[in-house]
């Protein structure tokens, strides 16, 4: 790996120099070959493995810890920071450079008396959602590998400690400008410093000035947006939608008690600690919004209140029109055309609605039904809208519901001229293969029980290529056991 250090050298003050501890018996338990294209590693090899199981000091590599703060489940938590994860840097590859991060690294300033380690049921988790919502083509942190290893270490019983290796385009969070908005205590120095360094790095087409920070705020608000939208359009719940986890770039990142959605389930909750369901399915696009206002906040002695208000108020129309865009390619409905004549604008706005309210009520079907998310939509791929009847509609229970629903979607699609070529079209944006829980779970069983990593190996191969047919695997894509229908994690998993 090549290295840059921008972050290090430009940004004294914003981290801690932290070392890693080694773990020991390292082994590779699974290793991403496209991510590692993202930084020009090849294969996987021995030296590569004692460097990033900290063994072995990585050539360029300078080891901090990010400082930052956030607000966790509505509260401001003052400082938080990276507590079990280092960062070695920034690699350079052949279309841009990735920080690479030790998540389980061990203990740094910021791990409020932890162990800064992952256990390998988190590590493995984390590993397989990364790719997985890669090939889904949602904006998203990679994973290059996840490193397996002999050492103990304690949570509810005890465990093995593990390591994932994170590649992220930045690391820079909603609750950095939280964290020296609050503690400068009016000096904007360093809040104004992060800024600039944030556009140069991430946003070089824009300027480090007022006009600058204006249009910056707007696309950060259009990038949350953006992938709140593409979570929900696969079903993905993240689990912990605190600020801290919330990338400046608009990527997803920091998992923990995340979830695809099995049966469909609006209020569904992942996460074990979330009593309240704050973080539920349907909750996160208000939270997105939510915690665009509290970095607004922090941004405010920067940028003029009324430019924060402005972008605050494009986000909706942003998140629904991305929304729309991938829901409409998923059903086969006609995309607004790029010819500003054929409707107006009112017109378009109406259109958009009636749309919106279409694919709701096809949500409300499929949880009064209890019918499988994913499944369901890769059922498109079997209908043909020139017909009367349909796939879905043997799935029903509500039948008169659903033939309701179904006369109203025929009329908006319209006639079908090629019908393999539209059902193709549904296939090739509707995975008929997700990360489902029970799935990880059983691949993290082998690995804990027999050290065996077949079957992680296979499911994320498998999760390589989500939308293709993979006959051989076709176990893969059914609904889960009842055991493994909407399993809930905690934090640590």
């Amino acid at each position: 790996m090549q290295f840059k250090q921008d972050f290090f050298e430009q940004l004294v003050g914003f981290y801690s120099q932290v070392y890693p501890l080694p773990i020991s018996n390292p082994h590779w338990l699974g290793w991403s070959d496209d991510a590692a294209k993202l930084i020009g590693l090849q294969k996987p090899n021995d030296e590569l493995l004692m460097q990033l199981s900290a063994n072995y000091a990585a050539p360029g590599a300078s080891y901090y810890a990010q400082v930052y703060s956030g607000h966790q489940f509505g509260g401001y938590t003052p400082r938080l920071g990276d507590g079990r994860s280092i960062i070695l840097g920034e690699a350079i590859g052949p279309n841009g450079a990735w920080d690479v991060a030790l998540k389980g690294g061990g203990p740094t300033p910021y791990s409020r008396q932890g162990d800064g380690r992952a256990v390998m049921r988190s590590a493995v988790r984390e590993f397989l959602v990364s790719e997985a919502l890669a090939a889904l083509n949602v904006p998203t942190s990679r994973a290059l590998a996840v490193i397996g290893s002999d050492l103990p270490v304690w949570r509810e019983s005890q465990e093995t400690a593990a390591i994932t290796v994170r590649l992220a385009k930045s690391h820079i969070r909603f609750g950095h400008f939280e964290y020296f908005f609050h503690s400068e205590r009016g000096d904007t120095g360093k809040l104004t410093q992060l800024v600039n360094f944030t556009i140069q790095q991430h946003f070089p087409h824009l300027s480090a000035d007022a006009a600058g920070y204006k249009q910056w705020f707007h696309e950060v608000v259009q990038s949350t947006a953006k992938m709140i939208a593409h979570w929900q359009s696969v079903g993905f719940a993240h689990g912990v939608m605190n600020t801290d986890n919330m990338s400046i770039i608009g990527d997803t990142f920091d998992f923990g008690p995340f979830a695809f959605l099995d049966t469909f389930k609006e209020g569904f909750v992942c996460n074990h600690s979330d009593h309240e369901g704050r973080y539920a399915f349907g909750q996160q696009p208000a939270v997105g919004l939510w915690n665009l206002k509290r970095l607004a906040q922090a941004l405010a002695p920067i940028i003029e209140s009324n430019d924060l208000i402005v972008a605050l108020n494009t986000y909706q129309a942003a998140l629904v029109k991305q929304y729309l865009s991938l829901m409409r390619a998923k059903l086969g409905l006609p995309q607004p055309s790029s010819n500003s004549n054929i409707l107006s604008e009112a017109a378009q706005v109406k259109q958009d609605q009636q749309d919106l309210h279409l694919v709701g009520q096809l949500t409300v079907l499929l949880e009064a039904n209890q019918l499988d998310y994913s499944n369901s939509l890769r059922r498109f791929g079997q209908v043909d809208p020139n017909r009367s009847d349909s796939a879905l509609r043997n799935d029903m229970i509500d039948v008169a519901g659903f033939d309701t629903w179904y006369k109203a979607y025929q009329d908006r699609v319209g006639e079908v001229a090629d019908v393999d070529v539209w059902q193709g079209n549904r296939n090739g944006v509707n995975p008929k293969y997700i990360l489902r829980n029970y799935l990880a779970q059983e691949a993290i069983i082998d690995i804990e029980e027999s050290g065996d990593n077949r079957k992680l190996l296979q499911l994320q191969q498998l999760l390589s290529r989500p939308f293709d047919e993979q006959p051989e695997m076709e176990d893969f894509a059914k609904r889960p056991p009842e055991w493994g229908q909407g399993l809930i994690m905690s934090c640590s998993s």
